[in-house]
Parts: structure tokens; sequence; C-alpha cells
């Protein structure tokens, strides 16, 4: 962990040093999810079995590759009462938020005569990918099936490594609407479902985390279809005051850096003394934790406390462009209105990032490694896209025909001119 003070000389210098350093960058993982992609795309599901073998120790064939309605149902089954209580409330919460998106188709006249506007499609056929390995995910799963089903989109279809499935996985998936389930992961999964394989059906877009390998593919792939983002390592900044319980403060901290050792958590505060109870706080928890390794990578490689004036924090803020931040302040919107860049905000003592990570309704899917400078979260938007519409009547054309010839010869594309133009001679 690393303890920047925002008065000493030398801290811009030192900080820009900081954000500048990459997390979860593997060598060579980009060439081999090339070597995958080009191999589904030429082998089908031929390749996309082989690989499971390979990678997963999975033997699987065109008919045991899906996930059947029986072995859903007996999912959800299994999952425990309480946790399929807390799946239909966060599932209601994010279908109640995402459907507030929705935006409207427009028509109008202009005062030339032409008649302008804009409708609004759901895509027709989605591919998410849910990860598996380190924990079961079952709000990745809400967070985008939900946006995409509320959107109108007719085909989910999800894809998640070969291997136990996990029933709050199988239980969300069937509370969101998700249409198929295939047990593929991986770099091969990504490219099924942009190219299609066997009984997987290609999808317009791919949405989801994954590891190194996924996001190299989904890199490689856009063009071929759409993708959500390029998912990072997870990050936190917590602005905070003496006020606080510094346990509090640890715990908020700790719930991103237990994802993986890639992650960064970042606590900003004005008081040294509280940031060093906070500090003390973090590696008390530490010991208590399953996930105790990860999140001592992640603390001591990644993690940061930066002493400064309140005032500062949202210009430390827009700087670190952050995927979520907490301002743990009595006045927050004070602070938080002044940000720009941040993927999610959390306001007050009593809002932590974890309940915007399952229940709060909002979307978790969130920018990383700074790209919230220029990105937003996954919404709705994602899963619909706009049309424009136009039309002239005779009287529209001769105001706006000879206008688009003079651009068009202008431009030196007389094939454009002679179709403003033409009209008019008839």
């Amino acid at each position: 962990m690393r303890r920047f003070d925002a008065t000493s000389p030398g801290f811009e210098t030192a900080f820009a040093a900081f954000l500048n350093e990459r997390r979860g960058s593997p060598a060579d993982v980009d060439k081999a999810a090339a070597d995958i992609l080009e191999g589904v795309r030429t082998g089908g599901i031929a390749a996309v079995l082989d690989y499971g073998r390979r990678f997963d120790k999975a033997d699987l064939t065109e008919e045991t590759i899906r996930v059947t309605d029986a072995e859903i149902d007996a999912g959800a089954a299994q999952t425990p009462v309480e946790v399929r209580e807390a799946i239909d409330f966060a599932a209601t919460r994010i279908r109640a938020y995402h459907t507030r998106q929705r935006p409207a188709d427009q028509a109008w006249t202009d005062e030339a005569g032409v008649e302008l506007g804009w409708r609004w499609t759901a895509l027709e056929a989605v591919g998410l990918y849910v990860p598996g390995g380190r924990a079961a995910y079952p709000s990745t799963v809400l967070m985008n099936a939900i946006p995409a089903k509320v959107a109108g989109v007719e085909r989910i279809a999800m894809v998640t490594p070969p291997g136990r499935l996990e029933p709050a996985v199988l239980a969300a998936a069937k509370v969101a609407g998700v249409s198929e389930i295939w047990r593929v992961g991986g770099a091969q999964a990504v490219a099924a479902l942009a190219y299609g394989a066997g009984p997987i059906a290609p999808v317009d877009k791919i949405v989801g985390p994954g590891n190194a390998f996924v996001t190299a593919a989904k890199r490689r792939l856009y063009g071929v279809v759409g993708i959500d983002a390029l998912a990072g390592p997870s990050e936190i900044v917590v602005v905070a005051d003496a006020n606080n319980d510094p346990a509090w403060i640890a715990a908020d901290l700790l719930s991103q850096a237990e994802h993986d050792p890639d992650a960064q958590s970042i606590l900003i505060t004005p008081d040294a003394a509280f940031a060093d109870a906070v500090a003390a706080a973090v590696e008390g928890q530490l010991n208590t934790l399953s996930t105790g390794r990860d999140a001592a990578a992640s603390w001591a490689a990644h993690g940061a406390i930066i002493v400064a004036p309140l005032g500062q924090s949202p210009t430390l803020v827009n700087a670190i462009a952050p995927e979520h931040v907490e301002f743990c302040l009595d006045e927050p919107e004070r602070y938080a209105d002044l940000v720009r860049h941040a993927g999610a905000i959390f306001l007050g003592r009593y809002t932590p990032e974890a309940i915007g990570d399952y229940v709060a309704g909002s979307n978790h899917v969130l920018p990383t490694s700074r790209a919230a400078r220029f990105q937003s979260g996954l919404s709705l938007f994602d899963f619909i896209k706009r049309t424009s519409i136009v039309k002239c009547s005779p009287a529209a054309f001769a105001i706006l025909g000879p206008q688009t010839a003079a651009l068009a010869k202008a431009e030196g594309l007389p094939a454009h001119e002679r179709s403003a133009t033409i009209r008019s001679n008839g």
C-alpha cells in the first residue's frame, strides 16, 4: 500500500506515476486468444469441444454442451430460500431501474416541411459471458440479462465455463429470462457466440466480464459483433472524514480488493490519524476473510491512502476516474457534484458500494482502468439502437435538393450531385 500526502512536494509527479501503473495485463494473451478465435471460426463446434477438453478437461458433445431446462429448474430449486428471495428482490429493483431508462421515439416536421425523427429498436440476440472459477456470480447474470430483457432482446444466450453449475447462477438465469445456457468458457466461448458453432447460433452483441483471454477475444471481435466494454480489475475510491468508523471504511476498501490481486482500493481523507486507523483496520480484517490472500495482494500492490483536504477530493477522484467512489460524509453532494469521471457514485455513510453490486437497482457493470473518462456503465442503451427517419415532400425536396447538390459537387461526388438534381429535372 502506498501513502501520499497531497501537500508534500512532488505529490503530483508521484501520484501520476501511481495512476499510470498497469494492472492485469498478462503477456502473450492476445496471441493465444487470436489463435483460439481463428480455430473456432474455421473449425466450428468441433473446435469448441476440443478446446473444452484441452483447457477445462470437459468431455462434452453437441448434445450435452447445452444446459437443459430440467437442469436449470433443478439448480434453481436447490438454491437456498434466502438466496432465491434475495435474487428476486434484486431482480425487481434492477428491472425497475432500467425500465426508467427507456427513451422515447421522436417525430416532427421542421420549417422546411421535412419529416424527421428517430426510433429505437432492440437488438435481436445477445450473448452473456458469466465467469466461473473464483466464485459464483448470480449478480452478473441479473445485471447483464435483465437490462437486455427490459430492452426487448428476444434471445439471450449465456455461456459459462464447464464444471459444476452453481444453483444460484441457474436461479438468477431463470429469473432474468436467459434463453439458453451453454457449457463453454474462455476465448472459445466468445468466438462461438460471435461466429456461431454448431447448435450455438451467433449473436449481435457480447456482454459480461471474463478473464484476460475473454477480454482479448472481445477486443478482437469488435466489429464482428458489438461488445459492452473491456473489463479490467475492480476499483474503489473512498472519500471519508474522521467522523467514520475506521472498520466500516476498511470493509469498503476490502470489498473490491477481494475480487482480484490486481484490484485497486484507495482512501482519500483529510485526517492522518484516521488514515492510520483505517490502515490498521484493513490489516486486522484481512485475517478474517476467506478471500484474504487476494485482498492482501491487492492492497499491498495497488492500494493507496491519500491524505488531502476534502476540497481537493473531487480533483483527485476525477484524475483517478474510478469504477466506484464513495463519499462517506455528512454533506456528500457538496463534493460529489463536482465529480465528472466515475462509473458510480455512492453518497453518505450508509451507502457502501456493495449495495450497488447487488440490490440498489443501478448496474454494477462499470468502466474500469480510467475508462470512466469517456464511458458509462452498462444500461438499457447497450441493448437498443437508434434509427434515423427522414421524409421529404416535393416541396421540402425543392428546398434541400439544391443545397445537397452544391455540397456534393464541392466534395467531387457526381453521383451524389445527380441524385440530388435528377428529381428536379423530371
